[in-house]
């Protein structure tokens, strides 16, 4: 309504001048840029929000490559201008830090202005080891880890915090099963909580190191998988069970974070994606457990499409930025709708409806 507005203004002042009569008394001018904020409101509004992630600081733990939602999820928050910092597995970190250096992720990097995203800081980091007293000495010991300034937990926290000060964002993106191949039947203890604590535990641990560092109003994301609510044969030695706990403890961590810093914490439950350690999971007759979830994800999903890596990183992006700023504790499927799925819609349902 107010270019209308301002078009019959503007006609009554040009007739009121031709006749000699006063022209009506300008709006103050505080009034004015009222007006023109909320045209400016209306527009963006009608054109869709911008997400600005400039100054913002965020820290993306379980980067090793280009293929995973991490990588999404640092592209999405580069994209609004954010500084991104990542931490790596150490066993991978040297690989990781000569392809970049190489060159071998600029093409999965490029962003949308054309420009290549940079990443600020690359810090090792081993989820399973809280502080340094927790680190065995075999693992001292092993020459992957030789030479590293500190890998576990508190230590990554303290170097980020040297680095950057306060950070905005927090992403975990990792997870372990040592026995993921094995079904729950088979699964050892030690195989069990090495799952838990390398893909659950881990994301509470992070939150409680890296929470007094997030400036309020700071956004927390991990990623899950929809095993932690139903079976999905193949998907063994744990891995369900951490997943579930880990969309418990958002949950929890949501309440407790949110009122002792004023920080937000939410998970996302990704569909099936070929990332390189995806495709590490065991095989299934002639395919890997990874392309038949993907086949069967595609076939029986409401939306009958590849899920992309960069739509997990959009939702990633949301859930983050202040768009969601009333958003926390909530588990966010991005899988095309197979979640909603109770009963496939395939060619044996087919078979047993024409009977």
């Amino acid at each position: 309504m107010q270019p209308i507005v301002v078009v019959v203004l503007v006609a009554c002042v040009a007739e009121a001048a031709a006749f000699g009569v006063a022209a009506p008394p300008r709006p103050p001018r505080h009034r004015i840029s009222r007006e023109r904020r909320a045209t400016k409101t209306l527009r963006s509004l009608r054109m869709g929000y911008d997400v600005d992630l400039r100054g913002k600081t965020a820290f993306v733990a379980g980067v090793a490559d280009s293929t995973g939602y991490g990588w999404a999820i640092c592209k999405a928050l580069a994209e609004a201008g954010a500084t991104v910092t990542v931490g790596t597995w150490p066993p991978v970190l040297g690989i990781f830090q000569k392809s970049l250096e190489a060159g071998k992720f600029d093409a999965d990097a490029v962003l949308r202005d054309g420009s290549t995203m940079k990443i600020a800081g690359i810090y090792p980091l081993d989820a399973v080891f809280d502080v340094p007293e927790d680190v065995p000495p075999e693992v001292r010991a092993n020459k992957r880890y030789a030479g590293l300034d500190g890998f576990t937990i508190a230590e990554c926290q303290a170097a980020v915090a040297r680095d950057h000060g306060k950070i905005d964002i927090l992403v975990h993106s990792l997870a372990n099963g040592p026995e993921v191949t094995k079904p729950l039947l088979e699964t050892s203890r030690s195989g069990y909580l090495a799952a838990s604590s390398a893909s659950a535990y881990s994301f509470v641990s992070l939150v409680r190191h890296f929470a007094p560092i997030m400036n309020a109003g700071g956004s927390v994301v991990s990623l899950t998988y929809i095993a932690s609510e139903k079976v999905v044969p193949g998907y063994g030695g744990g891995m369900s069970s951490a997943k579930a706990s880990l969309e418990s403890d958002t949950r929890t961590l949501a309440w407790e974070t949110g009122r002792k810093y004023g920080v937000r914490v939410n998970t996302i439950s990704a569909g099936p994606l070929k990332s390189r350690a995806a495709s590490a999971i065991n095989k299934m007759e002639e395919k890997s457990f990874i392309e038949i979830a993907i086949e069967y994800c595609k076939r029986n999903a409401p939306l009958q499409k590849d899920l992309e890596s960069d739509e997990v990183g959009k939702t990633a992006l949301y859930l983050l930025s202040d768009l969601s700023s009333a958003v926390t504790g909530v588990t966010m499927y991005v899988d095309n709708g197979i979640h909603a799925m109770g009963m496939v819609a395939d060619a044996n349902v087919a078979a047993i409806a024409a009977e």
